[in-house]
């Protein structure tokens, strides 16, 4: 008898194939409309659930996530040393086929005692896991991690790349178990403002982007394996959260264009696909 999983892994991999075909080859219907919903009011975080390690849930220590200038600003100046107190601030609701778009920069100095690798490091975490169900002492959210780095002034360091906190994915029709894998982008020095977005196609396909440009994509986000077996459970939908790892760092747009309503329609949804990423969206300075 077929296992289920390989059913619903085979259905993946046809919905897949055929938007991608349609993809290259169709026109965008000029007719579908697609809208940018704000996550982000520019006023508060009503929106908006806190979790840090060690905290309990929307116990937001130090302050750190608040609004300042119609911006959501993380910040460390109320830290007499970071602890490990990775925290994340969540979306209200989860999303599932959607184009997210988030414009960040980072700012000041990394409070004392972050690790070396959290300098000018944040993240936009999808297809995450409910932050009720997380524990007191969890550092990460099982998710994929579209991680966010600043440059350091002199090292190659780029961003919009994907890591995964308890979970794993396809790529190149091979299963990565690799922590992380770094994107094709330029290295941004400096404080300038820098636009990621990542499509998020259900269990089927995520594409990094950024300032306009695809610097990754892969395929079939699953969660870690269970026993002997090389691939997990796949993750069609999940949170959406904003990640504080030691740097100051400030997002003025965090935007969506929710693709739900297209899911099953894989030539309505190849248009308005199409149509999102004809445009390059980049950053005002």
């Amino acid at each position: 008898m077929i296992k289920r999983g390989l059913i619903l892994s085979t259905l993946s991999v046809l919905f897949l194939i055929s938007l991608l075909i349609l993809l290259a080859f169709k026109c965008p219907d000029p007719k579908l409309k697609v809208k940018w919903e704000q996550l982000f009011n520019e006023k508060d975080l009503k929106d908006w659930t806190v979790k840090i390690r060690k905290h309990q849930l929307n116990e937001n220590f130090g302050n750190t996530f608040r609004v300042v200038d119609h911006k959501i600003q993380v910040n460390y100046d109320q830290y007499e040393k970071f602890d490990d107190q990775f925290g994340h601030l969540f979306y209200k609701k989860p999303f599932s086929y959607y184009l997210i778009g988030v414009e960040y920069r980072f700012t000041g100095n990394q409070v004392k005692g972050g690790p070396g690798w959290a300098f000018r490091n944040s993240g936009i975490m999808i297809h995450g896991q409910d932050p009720k169900t997380m524990k007191v002492d969890q550092d990460f959210p099982i998710s994929i991690e579209v991680q966010l780095l600043g440059g350091n002034g002199k090292d190659k360091r780029p961003t919009a790349n994907v890591c995964t906190p308890g979970t794993q994915y396809v790529l190149n029709n091979s299963v990565v178990k690799s922590h992380c894998l770094d994107s094709k982008s330029e290295t941004f020095h400096g404080d300038q403002w820098v636009r990621v977005e990542a499509l998020v196609l259900g269990d089927s396909l995520v594409v990094h982007f950024v300032n306009g440009e695809e610097v990754l994509r892969y395929q079939r986000p699953q969660l870690d394996p269970v026993g002997s077996t090389e691939e997990g459970a796949l993750l069609k939908s999940g949170t959406i959260s904003l990640q504080s790892e030691s740097h100051p760092v400030e997002f003025r747009k965090v935007e969506i264009v929710n693709l739900e309503k297209y899911a099953h329609d894989p030539q309505k949804l190849a248009d308005v696909v199409k149509r999102l990423t004809a445009e390059k969206r980049i950053p005002k300075q």
